[in-house]
């Protein structure tokens, strides 16, 4: 009887980020492929918890810092022996490399980064700049391929690191719900207004932190609320709130800009929405673009550094502006009010980031010898797979 192959993925928690979300969806692919699926966590606690299937072998290391976690990790490898082992974000990536060094064992590493290089070692310290890009350089080549969520980001990495940009292979996220999309939220009054006939909904989702630059959003909306009705619903938590507040009341806006929170699910609000808006400085992917695409919503972006000019296809599915240009932003958010895209059409484009196309995508990577691998490699090329992208 032939032994069913295990994947593990490997986690720092599963907080309600990106990544996190990526990762669980990637989990669930390889499941219901028929792997054995292994989630490795630093620390089991997260508001996606809640989310992973029964039938997923949770593993709760408990550990106070990330470097903790060689010895436990060296011992699950050698006892588990996964036919592969998925890591997200640095510095999980180099551990697990290093914990994976000199054990005579067949696993496969791959190591997927999901923000860009030259942007979160920039918010570093001085030493920090130095491991993050140096680590990279002199570890990653040990894995057995590298994964990147966006071409920009593969470039950025390759120009910060010295790593060969061929060894670099890009998989585009795993983005879409994957289920029946929701009704939309029900016109009452439990955000706020947001949904007063009469006004456009205005939508974003993200942190409320400097990356995401929701100031520029507030100061764009606030010249397009003297041209249209409008309200301008923000779903996401962060430090910035009470700055955000405070501009919201300097600009006159403070009535028609609601600060909901997080939301464990954003898509009723999408699907009740009229335009989404990400306005930030850099994005590795940008989920929250397809899930809004997704839904048929017109999109206004910035075309910042990262994937938001690949999924809108260099402005075929949506405006792309100059970062922290909120007069730029304005036109553009007031142009795709009046006139709005096909619905229909930003769903085709958001298909093309599907949880099955990465699934196979990342199979042939994780399990190259595996049928479903060896069809993405022949016809995944949107996901830009290349196949001397896999390392010594």
């Amino acid at each position: 009887m032939t032994k069913v192959k295990t994947i593990a993925i490997l986690l720092p928690d599963l907080r309600a980020g990106g990544a996190e979300r990526v990762c669980l969806n990637l989990a669930h692919g390889f499941l219901a492929r028929g792997y054995e699926v292994d989630l490795l966590l630093v620390r089991s606690h997260g508001a996606f918890l809640s989310e992973v299937s029964p039938q997923i072998r949770v593993v709760d290391f408990d550990a106070p810092r990330f470097r903790k976690i060689l010895q436990p990790l060296r011992r699950y490898l050698n006892k588990r022996r996964p036919t592969a082992l998925l890591v997200a974000m640095w510095p999980l990536t180099v551990l697990a490399i290093v914990a994976a060094m000199r054990l005579r064992i067949p696993t496969r590493v791959v190591v997927s980064d999901h923000n860009i290089v030259s942007r979160s070692s920039a918010a570093k310290g001085r030493l920090k700049r130095w491991l993050l890009r140096h680590s990279m350089r002199w570890l990653y080549p040990h894995a057995d391929a590298v994964v990147t969520v966006s071409r920009g980001v593969a470039d950025d990495m390759a120009a910060c690191t010295g790593l060969p940009r061929g060894r670099i292979a890009t998989i585009h996220n795993p983005a879409t719900r994957g289920t029946p999309l929701p009704a939309p939220l029900p016109v009452d009054d439990s955000v706020g207004g947001w949904r007063q006939p009469g006004y456009k909904r205005l939508i974003t989702v993200g942190t409320l932190k400097p990356q995401k630059d929701q100031r520029t959003l507030l100061a764009a909306f606030a010249q397009v609320r003297q041209l249209l009705p409008a309200k301008l619903l923000i779903i996401g938590e962060g430090p910035l709130r009470g700055e955000l507040e405070a501009q919201a009341r300097e600009l006159g806006i403070a009535d028609d800009v609601i600060l909901l929170g997080f939301a464990q699910d954003p898509y009723p609000y999408y699907m009740a929405a009229d335009l989404f808006v990400l306005t930030s400085t850099a994005e590795g992917f940008g989920n929250v673009l397809v899930e809004a695409l997704e839904c048929g919503l017109p999109v206004v972006s910035t075309d910042c550094a990262g994937g938001p000019r690949e999924i809108l296809d260099d402005g075929q599915f949506g405006r792309l502006v100059p970062v922290g240009d909120a007069d730029a932003l304005a036109i553009a958010m007031h142009a795709t009010l009046c006139e709005p895209p096909d619905p229909q059409r930003q769903r085709v484009r958001a298909a093309d980031f599907g949880v099955l196309r990465a699934v196979d995508a990342y199979l042939a990577l994780l399990v190259p010898a595996s049928c479903n691998g060896q069809q993405a490699l022949q016809s995944n090329s949107s996901d830009e797979i290349n196949s001397e992208a896999r390392l010594p």
